[in-house]
């Protein structure tokens, strides 16, 4: 069963970066960003009611807050954003560095250590990520798209961080307050930014929008949450490694999306750095009793 839930997760996630690519196909991106919000909001706090629970409070409610804003309110919309200008499969690349990022900001605020090991390659990600920039400057693309994606990556990142950080919660609780949160932040931004909002009343529209809606925001985070209470969190971290593959592939397959020899090899130090990242287990922190 929990080989099955990472599967699961891997599919979902590796196809929302084509899912949204299509879905700006249709709609515009923010619009599109705002309706999967709003309808991630209704289900998570719909099943969140109807299995008895209730948002967090205190100090969690805090920290659910805050990943709210990072999580949904400025990464979702950037990557929306960014996707109306880079493919689905370069922005899963970019979005890769991910853990390496949560591994920075974790050390930055005393929650683990950063050994050289991991430091390095956090160094070499990066380097993987400058070298992708330069084949889109080199080729005439959209620098402004990738510099997005990597924001977004960050902001989520740290947006993981900071729930760690706060008193245990259901990913539940956090996800339906994180979605809730981002409504009014993703109206504003459509509604200031973007000229166009039609009703997603047609296939092309709605598909995308439930399905992220549904599949991304309720299932693969349920399968996610319930994968943490089985296995290793570095195992189930390796989900970084394989949704950009997936994705990368889903979009050659769906697309015909293509990528230059610079990309390609951007794309593999991005990969393997990530994997060394993840397989290297931080030092134990010290504590002094005092």
């Amino acid at each position: 069963m929990p080989y099955a839930a990472f599967a699961g997760c891997a599919l979902i996630w590796g196809s929302t970066f084509l899912a949204i690519r299509i879905g700006n196909d249709a709609l515009p991106a923010l619009w599109a960003c705002a309706l999967r919000l709003i309808l991630a909001a209704i289900l998570l706090n719909g099943i969140l009611v109807a299995s008895g629970q209730r948002w967090p409070k205190g100090k969690a409610l805090e920290a659910a807050l805050w990943y709210g804003f990072l999580e949904f309110a400025v990464s979702l919309p950037l990557l929306y954003w960014a996707e109306k200008a880079i493919s689905s499969g370069l922005a899963a690349i970019v979005y890769a560095i991910s853990p390496v990022v949560a591994m920075i900001g974790s050390r930055a605020m005393g929650m683990e250590e950063l050994s050289p090991k991991r430091l390095a390659a956090a160094v070499a990600a990066f380097a993987g990520v400058a070298v992708i920039f330069w084949g889109e400057l080199a080729g005439k693309g959209s620098v402004a798209g990738l510099i997005a994606v990597a924001i977004a990556a960050s902001c989520g990142s740290m947006a993981a961080v900071l729930l760690r950080r706060g008193p245990a919660q259901s990913a539940l609780g956090a996800n339906a307050v994180g979605s809730t949160l981002a409504v009014p932040f993703s109206l504003v931004a459509t509604l200031s930014l973007e000229s166009s909002h039609p009703m997603p009343f047609t296939f092309a529209r709605a598909f995308p929008v439930l399905y992220l809606a549904v599949a991304s925001s309720g299932l693969a985070f349920g399968l996610f949450a319930w994968l943490l209470g089985k296995w290793q969190a570095t195992t189930v971290a390796f989900l970084g490694v394989i949704v950009p593959v997936i994705a990368v592939a889903l979009g050659a397959m769906v697309r015909s999306e293509r990528f230059h020899v610079g990309m390609l090899a951007g794309a593999a130090i991005v990969i393997v750095s990530v994997v060394v990242a993840i397989r290297t287990q931080p030092p134990a922190v010290e504590v002094v009793d005092s």
